[in-house]
Parts: C-alpha cells; sequence; structure tokens
C-alpha cells in the first residue's frame, strides 16, 4: 500500500513538472523557472557528488551545476519528447567540468584558449602517434580546425597553467646561499626618466646665445663662481627657465 502510494507521489510530481515545463515553454515565467530549478536540486546535487574530493566545496560545485541547470531549463523543448533529466545532465556536468578548468589555471586565460589548449594537447598526442614524431603547428592547426597563430597561442599558454614564485630559491652546487627567482629579473633604469628631461634642457640650451652657453658652462661644469659670472648666470638661467617653461 505504501509503496503504491509512493509511486503515486513520484508520478504526480512527474506530471507537474511536464506541466509546469510546457506553461514555461509558453510564458517564459521567471516564477516558473524558479519552480523548476527548486524540482530539479536533487539532480544537481547528485551529479555535484560525483566530484567531491577534488577540493573544492560540494555547496560551490552545487551553486556551479545550478547555473547549468539553469541554462538547460531555458533550451529546453518539451514536446520533443526528451527526459529533462538526459538532457539537462550534460549541460550541468559541462559547467562543473568548466568550473575546475577555469580554477586549475594559475593565471587568468580566456576560456575560448583553455578549450583550444586541450583540444591542441590531445590533438599532438594523438598525432605523434600516428606520425612517429612530434607534429608541426601547421597539423596541429588543421585538426584542430584554427589558424596557426591562435593555435601557438594556445599551446604556448600551457605556461599559465602553473607559475613559479619569484621567492623561488635557485640551488646551484657549492652555493650556500642560493639566489631568488627575483634577483634574476631586470628593473627599471631610474635613469631613463631623466632623458626626456635632458632633450628639452639640450633643446632649452640651443635658444642661447654663445655668452650665455659659455656662463652655464662655466659655473656648472668648470664650477666657476666669480661674481661678475653669478650675475650673468642669473640671466642665463632666467632665460632658459622662460625657453623651458614655454
Amino acid at each position: 500500500m505504501a509503496s503504491r502510494k509512493k509511486g503515486g507521489l513520484a508520478g504526480g510530481a512527474i506530471n507537474n513538472a511536464e506541466s509546469l515545463f510546457l506553461e514555461f515553454a509558453n510564458t517564459r515565467d521567471t516564477k516558473i523557472r524558479d519552480r523548476l530549478v527548486i524540482m530539479h536540486q536533487n539532480l544537481v546535487r547528485y551529479l555535484a557528488g560525483k566530484f567531491m574530493n577534488r577540493g573544492e566545496p560540494i555547496e560551490d560545485l552545487v551553486q556551479v551545476g545550478t547555473i547549468g541547470l539553469i541554462n538547460a531549463i531555458d533550451r529546453y523543448d518539451p514536446e520533443r519528447g526528451t527526459k529533462f533529466s538526459t538532457y539537462a545532465t550534460p549541460t550541468i556536468v559541462g559547467e562543473i567540468r568548466r568550473h575546475f578548468r577555469d580554477k586549475a589555471w594559475s593565471l587568468k586565460v580566456p576560456r575560448c584558449l583553455q578549450e583550444l589548449n586541450l583540444a591542441a594537447n590531445k590533438i599532438s598526442e594523438s598525432l605523434s602517434q600516428k606520425l612517429g614524431r612530434s607534429p608541426t603547428t601547421q597539423e596541429i592547426a588543421q585538426a584542430v580546425g584554427a589558424s596557426e597563430e591562435e593555435t601557438l597561442e594556445a599551446i604556448e599558454l600551457s605556461n599559465a597553467y602553473d607559475t613559479v614564485s619569484l621567492d623561488t630559491k635557485l640551488a646551484h652546487e657549492d652555493e650556500s646561499a642560493p639566489l631568488s627567482l627575483a634577483e634574476f629579473v631586470g628593473d627599471t633604469d631610474l635613469s631613463l626618466d631623466n632623458l626626456e628631461k635632458y632633450g628639452d634642457l639640450n633643446q632649452a640650451m640651443d635658444g642661447l646665445d654663445q655668452r650665455e652657453k659659455s656662463i652655464i658652462y662655466l659655473r656648472f661644469f668648470k664650477d666657476i663662481s666669480q661674481m661678475h659670472v653669478s650675475r650673468l648666470q642669473q640671466k642665463a638661467l632666467r632665460r632658459l627657465k622662460d625657453l623651458l617653461s614655454g
């Protein structure tokens, strides 16, 4: 008696879901979609459970899977006769797998390039076995249906999957205090900031007459500070300042 009652409830839930899908397909009412999302949370939780023990909290996976569920509800056509759980499963699982792919990369990489990177690596392995050698970029590009430039960029992105800290010690033999990677990274030459200033100064100097140039030269390069030089110096400096400000 109890089993028949349970089966009747399940059948009623299925019929209710089918009627809601038909109504949603006709009205696109978001309230109906919300009811369908709640009704299929057990499906999302079941599929998310298959990805447990991979370092991500189950609730995060359920949340990601729910995004896939919503996408499946929006695209589902109940009149085609396909069972919704069958239709929605690949979409939900795909969303969860993309979540893991995005989390695995150390640097933020566009999803299209991530997918091309995975496809290129897979094709490279199969072509290596088939050809008995490493395939060329052109051969890989033709196999994945992308340009050589796109394929090469995707392959090079493998370096973004794992990054190395600048604090990593580069140990060598007979070294008691190994250097870190950061010590090999170049720094900005502060003197470069003065190049533009020097260029403006040289251009302004060209605007002085020969006597004024001589005064500046004697004062700042020969360190002459006689009184009569000082007076001429101030006049030359005022004109030089005007030229620079102009």
